[in-house]
């Protein structure tokens, strides 16, 4: 495993992330503690040492599982989490009202749950779990956020932006308000290669790439012919036409992946690391195999530049979710 720095002011963190949505059970088929215990255990001896959860995932549950893993590990992990916004958009419109959202009160509140939750005494990063550009200068949620870091709550603060919607972080990037921006990334939307990559290089402030394998078609392993459990979110996500769609988006740059790489799933995540202002990708993980394949890409290394090259032609914004 190797390990980036996390924006100018935060710690050296593992290039793998754990990303602990599924561990939660909801809208990814139910729970499997157990499972995820001893992933999140194997995930430690592979060199994982960052772990983002979320107050909703599972209703608090993938924050008390992440917790319970951490106060083993004192001193030793990483535990990033997110307010939701007191309205539950997701995404939040554009002109969705701060006072909706992310009114100071339900910032500090939401912490406190997160806390109690985690069983910690700190948040390593505490983020925002929606934005919309207009907040960018309401002093209301900066001004939250800085008071539980002035209490020693948090230690870091950051903001999960829209899927899709790169430029509206730009003004936090530029002002540096924020130590770390959480961005959906992967080889199909590459738009924040454009403005806010280099933007964020600039300004010293991290980046979590979240969503590498396109909420799993790119490792590989979907056919048109797939259906997802009862509750499965990606039901949705691949519905209509779009689950035909992506497979044959999936095939066609499969033979570059498997190429460079040797499996879909370490390539989609070789690509998210070749870019340098990735802090850290941070894959859904739920099986002790997950782990050991997602941890591996970190040791290969970004790919080849001839390779992230062809793959800029396979650019493919889907759609807002």
């Amino acid at each position: 495993m190797r390990y980036r720095k996390l924006g100018k002011t935060g710690p050296e963190v593992s290039e793998i992330g754990f990303g602990s949505w599924a561990i939660g059970g909801a809208m990814w088929g139910g729970k499997r503690d157990d499972e995820a215990r001893v992933s999140l255990e194997r995930a430690f001896e592979r060199g994982v040492n960052f772990y983002d959860t979320a107050l909703v995932y599972g209703d608090g549950h993938s924050e008390r599982l992440v917790g319970e893993f951490a106060r083993k590990h004192p001193d030793k992990v990483y535990v990033a989490t997110k307010v939701p916004p007191k309205a539950y958009n997701w995404p939040a419109p554009q002109d969705a009202p701060l006072e909706l959202n992310f009114p100071a009160p339900w910032i500090i509140e939401c912490a406190e749950k997160s806390l109690k939750n985690l069983g910690l005494e700190r948040i390593d990063l505490l983020q925002l779990h929606v934005w919309a550009e207009a907040w960018t200068h309401q002093d209301e949620w900066r001004e939250a956020l800085e008071k539980l870091r002035a209490q020693g709550k948090v230690r870091l603060t950051g903001v999960s932006i829209n899927s899709h919607d790169p430029k509206s972080a730009l003004g936090l990037v530029k002002e540096r308000m924020v130590d770390a921006l959480q961005v959906f990334y992967n080889i199909f939307d590459q738009s924040p290669e454009d403005e806010l990559f280099p933007a964020c290089i600039e300004a010293g402030v991290g980046v979590l790439a979240r969503v590498p394998f396109d909420e799993s078609s790119l490792t590989g392993k979907l056919t048109e012919e797939t259906t997802f459990p009862d509750g499965d979110f990606r039901a949705q996500y691949f519905g209509g036409k779009l689950l035909k769609e992506t497979v044959r988006r999936v095939e066609a740059l499969r033979p570059i992946v498997e190429g460079a790489a040797g499996s879909m799933a370490r390539g989609a995540l070789r690509y998210c690391l070749s870019h340098p202002a990735v802090s850290t990708v941070i894959p859904g993980m739920r099986t002790p195999h997950q782990v050991d394949e997602n941890s591996a890409a970190s040791d290969d290394g970004p790919l080849p530049p001839e390779v992230v090259e062809a793959l800029h032609a396979h650019r493919w914004v889907r759609r807002p979710y």
